[in-house]
């Protein structure tokens, strides 16, 4: 996945944590930082690739 989708992922994990927060539903919450928190791994999966491949291996 590139970074552009990580980001996206990220930003949608926020929104949803955001309507959530104002709904108060705390299912919908936890399910937005955990998107979050799965933009965040597929970026740094993303840039850890990027970076071997940059360093020749």
């Amino acid at each position: 996945m590139g970074k552009a989708k990580a980001k996206a992922k990220q930003a949608k994990g926020k929104m949803k944590e955001s309507a959530g927060k104002a709904m108060g539903d705390r299912a919908m919450q936890a399910e937005g930082r955990g998107e979050q928190m799965a933009g965040k791994a597929q970026e740094a999966a993303h840039d850890a690739g990027e970076r071997m491949r940059k360093s020749g291996r």
